[in-house]
């Protein structure tokens, strides 16, 4: 098991030094190495190590997002591998999971909130792929509940939902593909 190395603030180092020399007068003996990061931690505030080690966790956590997704780069490199240079898909690939992680990027095509006829629909997925099949992305959409029909087409609304990992950093290279060519 690794250690984690969890960082000690004292806002006032006076307050945080008479801490610990009152905890160190107290004992006869010399401490253990548990009794010193307990003094340490209750000089920092904390009700003892296991105290301090949990809210330096929590800390990270809303720091860094609570989920610390794992990204399949492999995954995004196939997806990229049906993409040109100017982040258009070119064709759509065979298999499933490239499917439902590419399918994505079409999702972000689409307006938030906004009703949308199938035509409009259509002309948006089209300026995003060139194999010519916008019908194709569109029932994968609605069959993947990440867009709903009436079942005249006549009002498409996007479901507001977070992509899986694979997929933002799918959608985050294409942008950055579509930006430098721009």
């Amino acid at each position: 098991m690794t250690k984690q190395a969890i960082p000690l603030y004292a806002a006032d180092i006076s307050q945080f030094s008479r801490s610990l020399a009152k905890q160190l007068s107290q004992d006869e003996a010399v401490p253990s190495h548990l009794s010193l990061m307990n003094m340490l931690a209750r000089a920092a505030g904390f009700r003892n190590f296991q105290h301090m080690r949990a809210a330096h966790k929590s800390g990270q956590k809303m720091a860094y997002g609570a989920e610390t997704a794992q990204i399949d780069h492999a995954l995004v490199s196939r997806c990229l591998q049906h993409i040109d240079a100017n982040g258009v898909m070119h064709r759509w690939p065979s298999r499933q999971r490239v499917q439902e992680t590419c399918i994505w990027l079409f999702w972000a095509a689409l307006p938030k909130g906004e009703h949308l006829h199938e035509r409009e629909v259509n002309a948006l997925l089209d300026q995003a792929h060139s194999f010519g099949d916008a019908a194709l992305l569109r029932r994968m959409m609605v069959g993947l509940g990440m867009l709903t029909r009436n079942r005249d087409g006549s009002d498409y609304l996007r479901v507001e939902q977070k992509p899986p990992a694979e997929a933002v950093e799918l959608i985050r290279q294409v942008k950055a593909r579509r930006v430098t060519d721009v």
